[in-house]
């Protein structure tokens, strides 16, 4: 491991002050999963919340949650702290629009992400001098940001200062964390590019090869003509598989084999050399090339030029995967009903 490996400052509740807070105001801008997760959060912590919102359902649950909505140009112009949570592909423009115009100096501008920071120059949106720009980015979805902090567990966030033009950008930054509850388990300080990577490299690289290994798992299995519903329920669908990576993350890596059978610890641990391939970190340091030298941010912003919806295609693509189609097969056999999204 290289000498740094665990240097990296952590954040926990005894590190922040909310009482930084006590006089703010913070515009939590869009009301979607995060935003409204992370508004619940504030509000239940004691921090006076107002909510930036376009006219659409997302405004309409806000005001039922019993927010005040107001536009985005105006919450920014009554708000101390902006947290911005809208989609990455559309902050650029509504940052421009509704937001720059409309700050004052030594407001802060937080984000959930480092995604439009760090390509900056490929997505336009930079922030003026005369505020603070702060990160919180969760690494939870909206509804699990939300559970986490009823419960007390809390939950993990990468957190970083880019500009701190007042001096206080690091207490507000860290009383803004505790606030949404996730110095309760702990705040990863990292830059907005770090962040950025990350996050990328998790969807980009980890998560395709994870997928690839899973189809041809299942494959193998189909041509040898074990029955669908058998394999995909062994594979994955029981939950095991999920049981399993988050005993992983509870416990250990190698901890968590405890709670399996002898027969599968032998199996794993005397197995496991047979797919170790020597190729496959080459591929994947190409990957995070691609993404730190910006090459996926211009891909991915020239493909939202091009095209209204430029992932319609692709997922109509891979729904014809023959995978997908057996999927959806024994999920109907098995009586598994979808899940709203």
């Amino acid at each position: 491991m290289p000498d740094n490996a665990l240097s990296t400052p952590v954040y926990f509740d005894e590190h922040a002050d909310l009482g930084i807070l006590k006089d703010k105001c913070v515009a939590v801008i869009g009301y979607g999963n995060q935003g409204r997760a992370q508004a619940l959060n504030l509000r239940d912590s004691g921090i006076n919340v107002i909510i930036g919102n376009i006219e659409d359902e997302y405004r309409e649950k806000a005001i039922g949650d019993g927010f005040k909505v107001y536009s985005i140009s105006e919450a920014t112009r009554k708000s101390d702290i902006i947290m911005i949570l809208i989609p990455d592909e559309i902050q650029p423009e509504v940052f421009n629009k509704d937001i720059l115009p409309n700050l004052s100096e030594n407001q802060v501008i937080d984000f959930a992400t480092g995604y439009n920071i760090a390509f900056k120059d490929i997505t336009g949106l930079n922030p003026p001098e005369f505020v603070d720009v702060i990160m919180i980015a969760p690494r939870m979805i909206g509804v699990g940001v939300r559970e986490s902090y009823l419960s007390g567990e809390g939950f993990f966030s990468f957190v970083g200062i880019y500009q701190d033009h007042s001096g206080s950008a690091k207490e507000i930054l860290l009383a803004l964390a505790k606030a949404i509850g996730t110095t309760k388990k702990g705040a990863i300080e990292t830059t907005f590019e770090q962040e950025a990577h990350l996050d990328l490299y998790t969807e980009q690289v980890f998560g395709p090869a994870f997928g690839n290994v899973l189809r041809n798992s299942i494959k193998v299995l189909l041509d040898e003509g074990y029955p669908p519903e058998a394999v995909l329920v062994e594979i994955y669908m029981s939950g095991e598989l999920s049981f399993t990576l988050k005993e992983m993350a509870e416990v250990g890596i190698v901890e968590q084999m405890d709670f399996h059978s002898p027969t599968s610890q032998y199996g794993s641990l005397t197995r496991g050399a047979n797919y170790i391939d020597p190729k496959l970190p080459e591929i994947m340091k190409k990957s995070l090339k691609e993404i730190q030298s910006g090459k996926f941010a211009r891909e991915w912003a020239r493909a939202q030029k091009r095209k209204k919806d430029p992932l319609k295609p692709l997922k109509e693509a891979a729904k014809n995967i023959p995978l997908v189609q057996i999927e959806k097969q024994v999920r109907e056999k098995l009586r598994i009903k979808p899940k709203d999204i």
